[in-house]
């Protein structure tokens, strides 16, 4: 298995995000249950490459100036390399998730551990099911929260008391894109999305929000190409996504593919790897 790149970045490479990202190795990744619908236990992992192409993605980071943090695996919790869902990180303080099935559920006390250990400047408990910034995104000061699959309606008004800040609740309702950074993607001051995963008033709500949308096709939404995350004037997203890269190059955005095809087998993608910090300072 491949050494992770951990050496620190020179400074004038600083830039990207003005805060962390944490991230968890999937030194332990497989496909051993089924809570989604790409997920199929009698489909082989590969977790040798799955870990190769995890490490790709926190080298494209590194070049980017994005500061890097790392989880410790545990070896009876495979689904924690998507360390997005762990919790809403909003102005350094944490919600920690509250997972809906069962076999994730360990990873709540592992993250919170972290958190605590990290010294945010607060660590709650979510009391509804919610599954962090997999459905929980920061469009600018309004968090766009996604419910159905996953996370509770509940949880919505919760996170709005927790935060401070708007929240915009978008129902999912195709069991593929069970999380909301599945479906949309924010940049900028508009966001991408594919509409056919939204309920009819969750996408009117969008249209008249972000008229000026990128509309994902579903070639693309079908490689997660929507699990993105943006750094100044950089998209990275999964590598397959097609029709969304000129479209991005012409709005002056400069994607970057990365290929997580074995982590796609339980679901994730870029997105679903990256939980970001807001609020934290780089150590």
């Amino acid at each position: 298995m491949s050494t992770l790149r951990t050496e620190p970045l020179a400074d004038d490479r600083r830039g990207g995000l003005d805060h962390p990202v944490l991230m968890c190795p999937p030194t332990f990744f497989t496909v051993a249950y089924e809570i989604n619908p790409w997920m199929s236990a009698d489909r082989p992992v590969d977790t040798t490459l799955a870990y190769d192409q995890w490490q790709r993605l926190v080298a494209t980071y590194d070049d980017l100036g994005v500061a890097v943090e790392l989880i410790e695996p545990d070896p009876d919790l495979p689904d924690m390399v998507f360390a997005a869902n762990a919790a809403v990180v909003v102005d350094g303080r944490a919600l920690v998730a509250r997972f809906r099935h069962g076999q994730r559920r360990g990873e709540e006390d592992a993250y919170a551990r972290w958190f605590e250990e990290r010294g945010l400047r607060s660590v709650d408990r979510a009391r509804h099911h919610n599954e962090g910034q997999g459905d929980v995104l920061a469009a600018g000061e309004i968090l766009l929260a996604g419910h159905g699959p996953r996370t509770n309606r509940a949880a919505h008004r919760e996170i709005e008391a927790w935060s401070g800040r708007e929240v915009l609740s978008l129902r999912l309702v195709d069991p593929r894109y069970y999380h909301l950074d599945t479906a949309l993607f924010p940049f900028g001051d508009t966001v991408a999305y594919r509409p056919e995963a939204f309920d009819t008033r969750s996408r009117r709500e969008l249209e008249r929000r972000f008229p000026d949308a990128l509309i994902a096709d579903a070639a693309d939404a079908a490689v997660l190409g929507l699990n993105a995350v943006v750094i100044d004037q950089t998209v990275v997203l999964s590598a397959g996504t097609r029709r969304m890269v000129p479209e991005l190059r012409a709005r002056g955005l400069q994607p970057v593919e990365v290929d997580l095809s074995e982590l796609l087998k339980a679901g994730g993608s870029i997105k679903c790897c990256t939980l970001e910090l807001d609020g934290l300072e780089t150590r």
